[in-house]
């Protein structure tokens, strides 16, 4: 990271600012989508990066844990101008989002029983599990590459349904996946070390408190590997599942909400945080999920070119994405009932899971699809 070696540039950073702010405002369409328009305008326009730098940044956000397309907002922010712009670009990345969020959370809030923002979320949740396959189906084929991933997919997707704690499971992966990678004799029996005494998915609710929230994001943003839909794992088994402060309907709420606001998927929880405890909620939530990426980017820039030679930490995150893609499974089952309550409901599920296979769609387009046909739904009787 180059970035830390200039000093800071007040112009360069009001670059910054202003870029990610538009991009916050205006990108749709999930991380892959924004890195998409960051390698456009930044390399191929505004130069600020190079090819070759921008492949670095791009392979060190898959390093860390942390959403992928905000960290690349905060990299190249550092290298265009310094510590100021590393924090610029993550912030003015992730506010007009959370601005947005926020405003949505309160009507939703306010208004939920009105039969129209009932209809837009009854029809946007199936598109939402379309989504969660659509994801499965294209990270599982560059990250299940041989049968040890495959079979660690299936026995995490296993054992979160039994109730493991989906941390242990991850880093269980991770080791398994790195010790077969020093051990080539040992490929395939690890499921049964997976099955250690686990903390429990379920447990009896627990009394509200913002610090507990606070921390309980805090740590979601440490872990998040994958796919920004592994991130409704996490919430389902820690605000569902262990503390009882959502139901399942609200999950899948916030999660079409997401869904349909620019800029990181991650402030799905700005709209979980203000459920749970109004406008201080939302902010804590938002600084906890993501505070971890601008820690993990200050820290790893310099180790970038040895984390991509080593071997070990390959495997471990080989195993880690595969173990990602089982948590992912396990929630998309376990939000089915929720999700598609009718043969309409089915419907919209099946025709925007063809959709989005067949055509080179942005996904924004098939959520409003879905919340039309709701609207419809809801209008029509």
């Amino acid at each position: 990271m180059e970035g830390s070696e200039k000093r800071p540039r007040w112009g360069a950073a009001l670059e910054v600012l202003g870029f990610f702010l538009w991009l916050g405002s205006t990108a749709f369409g999930g991380p892959a989508a924004h890195i998409a328009i960051m390698h456009r305008e930044l390399v191929r326009r505004r130069r600020w990066v190079t090819e070759a730098q921008f492949l670095d940044l791009l392979s060190a956000t898959y390093l860390i844990p942390g959403p992928n397309s905000t960290e690349m907002a905060i990299h190249l922010g550092f290298v265009r101008a310094g510590w100021p712009g590393l924090v610029l670009g993550g912030v003015a990345f992730i506010m007009p989002a959370m601005a947005i969020v926020m405003a949505l959370a309160a009507l939703y809030v306010h208004f939920r029983t009105v039969p129209a923002l009932a209809g837009i979320l009854y029809g946007v949740k199936p598109v939402v599990l379309a989504l969660i396959v659509q994801a499965i189906w294209d990270l599982g084929r560059r990250a299940l590459r041989d049968v040890l991933s495959i079979l660690l997919g299936l026995v995490v997707c296993g054992l979160y349904l039994m109730g493991v704690h989906e941390l242990l499971l991850l880093i269980a992966a991770g080791l398994l996946r790195a010790l077969a990678r020093g051990v080539p004799r040992l490929r395939l029996p690890f499921a049964g070390v997976l099955g250690l005494p686990l903390l429990p998915l379920a447990s009896p609710p627990v009394p509200f408190s913002l610090p507990l929230m606070f921390l309980l994001f805090l740590k979601i943003g440490a872990i998040l590997y994958g796919s920004g839909y592994v991130l409704v794992a996490y919430l389902r088994a820690d605000f569902v599942a262990r503390t009882g402060w959502l139901t399942e309907a609200q999950l899948l709420d916030a999660v079409a909400i997401g869904q349909v606001t620019p800029g990181p998927v991650l402030t799905t929880v700005t709209f979980i945080g203000y459920l749970l405890a109004g406008l201080p909620g939302a902010l804590l939530a938002t600084l906890g999920v993501f505070l971890p990426s601008f820690a993990f980017v200050a820290l790893t820039g310099p180790l970038i070119p040895w984390m991509r030679r080593s071997h070990v930490i390959g495997a471990f995150l080989d195993g880690v994405n595969a173990a990602s893609l089982g948590l992912m499974a396990g929630v998309l089952i376990q939000l089915i009932p929720a999700s598609l309550v009718d043969l309409l409901a089915v419907a919209i599920g099946l025709a925007s899971l063809a959709v989005l296979a067949r055509l080179p769609i942005n996904a924004i387009w098939v959520v409003l699809a879905g919340a039309g046909v709701g609207l419809v739904k809801i209008i029509g009787g």
